[in-house]
């Protein structure tokens, strides 16, 4: 690639702010020192997306965000001002709006002879004989009789084809079906015999049934669907990208815009949906060797990027969670978790709460998923006279069980090529002892069998497909179990429930810090705030506080919850719930009324305990808005919160500057999140989707430029201090590369706090210091940092260093620091 990559900026592309608005931001990027935009997807989406991940046609780029000639203005801008361009791509999925996706609307109406047909992961053949050659659409509000009896469903003629609709919904129909196909073209007759139709229920359901698709109530996704999907999102369907047409087709542009240098690099969306990451990467890099490669992997603690994948790292999620645990006391684990147990009555440890959470999905959300993993299970067993007598039901228990045990999202065995790291062989045995442990009712031969397939030591071609198909269900669970349910039910602390976060694991060491770093890609991304994230970088470090003040912290609950009884609606919400929201409010404060009422409500439906998307409890909902309104709209309760967060508010900020400048000098490329150069307090999407005024930092960019750093402290309630710490050290690694790109060297903290400091040195000639857990730290005493030898600069304050420096001299007038060798 012909632009190194140095510091990335995440842009949320949308109607509202397409090209053209990115374009006139690339201005500010370039001074702030932002070497790549990294966008969004930008090709053809369904009308009105606001994310750009529900695509519909990867041989266009978006006409909302601006077409083509859109695009080519922004690459113009940034290669004007020597930056370059970061694009996410999206080849696991499309969305299934039709008619604009093309390829599923012909699937939809020629069935299994359309041209499409194996560009999706569709069972022609699945378990319900019902469903044999049919497409299940759960689209209706209910039952398919019902509604075509209630004249919901029509027959129309549109774009010169006859389709079914359904108000804004349409559905194609085979020309082959038509009952006047063969008579002379007549514009009259045919509308008569459309009219004659729809004036006839029987007509219009034997026309229906012809159909290749077959439309259902919108329950029956759960269980009946034959096709995969992106997680349980109905409405995005998954690609089967391992086959080379569909590869070929869906990458056919991208490979354009790398080829032509309008892109850098490539964001992958989601390879864990696929049937074969490792070919995929293997192809797509073989496709544009000298792009910049990234993977959306999740990782959980302890787990290593697979070997095999010829990229360059992961979108940065470990990083986050990593450094996060630097500043979470391990001393206030017991605290903490007898004030949550206490106050809530939750006592289930985390990891039991987790795996409860992906059973409920599995069996609820995942059904279709996991009864045609379990048709798959069977067909296997059935070729193998030792377990065909197992029945169906045990088949699936067996499979939801090791699902659920699994404690990473995926494993990478590729049958075709007989590959399995041992690493991946011992999580899908501990998986399986996790599920017979679970399952003493279950025959232990029938786990036996399933590790033996799942390992590829059974099963033949059968065994190979089921094998991978289980992994990529395996990933959704996690997603859907853990993220998206467990980590609104278990709220111990906040700060932890992050994306390939460990809740269950309070704090990180700096030693584990240094080991990663020391093994780390120079190229990965280091991220602090994402599109997925569940909360802003700054309200996490916030968060991570209470680990450090317990006590004050349990006074405070005590107090809010005594003045928030009366809010309360026949005792409701929860005490989780309430709990939840003390811990919102303090990492997000100020936040408005509205916000907390909006993360409130998605929290409620995502932890699926009291109320839920697919069956939403009225009584439990008004209550809880009613409870948040009534608590934020109490003038007592609002100022004990601002004068607790007041108290925290000087540690927070150091915490925060210690967080980005450990992002902005470890080894990879820091990533700023849109708007996330000031304080960043979003909570999850759609929150962190807000405007961002961008008016407000440029002005404040071009005040930054002659500020000491005691300058930029003074101001940092507005976020000064931030903006200031980035611009400064973006500039650094402008101007030293080299030190970025080399090696990376633990440096030695003495003194009584030693333990509080994390110091480390890149390519010997510069060492960056953050103090952490700086709460009811008065003085740095005799903690002190012993340098190399040789001259050094402390590059924030522009004065010379001797080799031992004391903290309390270093960190006097701004919270970390950066040193380098003359």
């Amino acid at each position: 690639m012909s632009i190194q990559p140095r510091a990335t900026y995440r842009m949320q592309l949308r109607a509202e702010f397409g090209f053209a608005a990115a374009a006139a931001l690339v201005p500010y990027l370039a001074e702030l020192g932002i070497s790549h935009l990294y966008s969004s997807p930008i090709l053809q989406a369904v009308p009105g997306s606001t994310h750009g991940y529900d695509v519909v046609d990867h041989a266009a780029i978006s006409a909302e965000l601006g077409g083509a000639d859109g695009f080519a203005t922004l690459v113009e801008a940034l290669h004007a001002h020597g930056m370059g361009l970061l694009l996410d791509i999206v080849p696991n999925h499309m969305a299934l709006g039709v008619p604009q996706n093309r390829w599923w609307w012909d699937v939809l109406k020629h069935g299994q002879v359309s041209r499409y047909a194996r560009a999706f992961d569709v069972d022609w053949q699945p378990a319900e004989p019902r469903l044999a050659g049919k497409i299940l659409l759960p689209a209706l509000p209910d039952h398919y009789g019902r509604v075509l009896e209630a004249g919901a469903l029509w027959l129309v003629e549109q774009d010169g084809e006859l389709q079914i609709a359904h108000h804004q919904e349409r559905f194609p129909i085979d020309p082959a079906t038509i009952p006047w196909r063969d008579q002379e073209p007549d514009e009259a007759i045919a509308a008569r015999r459309v009219t004659e139709i729809n004036a006839d229920p029987e007509a219009l359901d034997a026309l229906i049934g012809q159909q290749h698709w077959r439309l259902a109530r919108w329950t029956a996704s759960a269980n009946d669907l034959g096709y995969r999907r992106f997680f349980d999102v109905d409405t995005l369907i998954g690609l089967r990208v391992e086959d080379a047409n569909v590869y070929e087709a869906t990458h056919e542009l991208i490979r354009e815009q790398v080829a032509d240098g309008a892109v850098d690099g490539l964001r992958v969306d989601h390879p864990d949906g696929m049937r074969d990451p490792t070919g995929y990467f293997d192809r797509l890099r073989a496709d544009v060797p000298h792009a910049w490669l990234l993977a959306e992997k999740i990782l959980v603690p302890d787990e290593a990027l697979p070997e095999a994948w010829p990229i360059d790292g992961t979108t940065g999620y470990d990083f986050a969670n990593l450094a996060l645990g630097l500043f979470v006391d391990p001393a206030g684990e017991a605290p903490l978790t007898d004030l949550y147990q206490a106050f809530t009555g939750e006592t289930a440890p985390w990891a039991d709460v987790a795996r409860t959470s992906k059973l409920q999905v599995l069996r609820e959300r995942l059904g279709s998923d996991l009864n045609r993993l379990a048709a798959r299970f069977l067909a296997v067993c059935e070729s193998d006279r030792r377990h065909r007598d197992f029945t169906r039901h045990e088949l699936r228990e067996a499979l939801t069980e090791v699902l659920a045990s699994f404690d990473v999202y995926r494993t990478y065995a590729r049958p075709q090529v007989h590959a399995l790291t041992d690493a991946d062989a011992r999580r899908i045995r501990a998986a399986v002892a996790g599920a017979r442990e679970h399952r003493p009712d279950l025959d232990p031969g029938l786990f036996g069998f399933l590790e033996e397939i799942l390992t590829l030591r059974s099963g033949g071609d059968l065994g190979g497909d089921l094998a991978m198909r289980f992994q990529q269900i395996s990933g959704p669970t996690m997603a859907k179990g853990v993220e998206d349910t467990a980590f609104y039910r278990y709220h111990r602390l906040l700060a932890l429930n992050e994306v390939g976060g460990d809740p269950g694991r309070f704090g990180r060491t700096v030693a584990e810090f240094h080991a990663w770093c020391s093994a780390a890609s120079r190229r990965t991304m280091l991220a602090g705030t994402t599109h997925d994230t569940k909360r802003g970088e700054d309200v996490r470090a916030r968060l991570a506080l209470l680990s450090q003040l317990p006590v004050e912290w349990g006074a405070a609950v005590t107090r809010w919850s005594g003045l928030a009884e009366g809010h309360r609606t026949d005792g409701l919400p929860d005490r989780n719930a309430e709990y939840l929201l003390y811990q919102t409010l303090v990492g997000a404060w100020p936040i408005s009324v509205e916000r907390s009422v909006a993360f409130m409500h998605k929290a409620a439906h995502e932890a699926k305990r009291y109320t839920t998307w697919t069956a939403p409890n009225p009584r439990y909902d008004a209550a809880l808005e009613a409870f948040v309104r009534g608590v934020l709209g109490d003038a007592a309760f609002s100022a004990e919160v601002a004068a607790f967060v007041d108290t925290l508010e000087d540690a927070a900020r150091r915490t925060s500057l210690a967080l980005l400048l450990l992002r902005l000098t470890a080894p990879g490329v820091p990533d700023v999140y849109r708007g996330s150069e000031l304080w960043e307090r979003s909570l999850v999407d759609p929150d962190n989707r807000r405007p961002v005024d961008f008016g407000v930092r440029r002005r404040l960019l071009d005040e930054v430029g002659p500020m000491t750093a005691a300058d930029a402290w003074q101001r940092a309630g507005e976020g000064v201090a931030k903006l200031w710490l980035l611009r400064r050290v973006l500039a650094l690694r402008s101007e030293r590369p080299e030190a970025f790109a080399g090696s990376y060297q633990p440096l030695t903290v003495d003194g009584a706090s030693g333990d509080r400091v994390v110091a480390f040195l890149r390519n010997g000639t510069l060492a960056v210091v953050v103090p952490r857990l700086v709460v009811g730290l008065s003085s740095w005493g005799d903690t002190a940092l012993e340098l190399p030898e040789g001259s050094w600069r402390d590059v924030l304050h522009d004065r010379q260093i001797d080799g031992h420096v004391s903290l309390s001299e270093l960190l006097a007038t701004f919270p970390v620091a950066v040193l380098e060798r003359q």
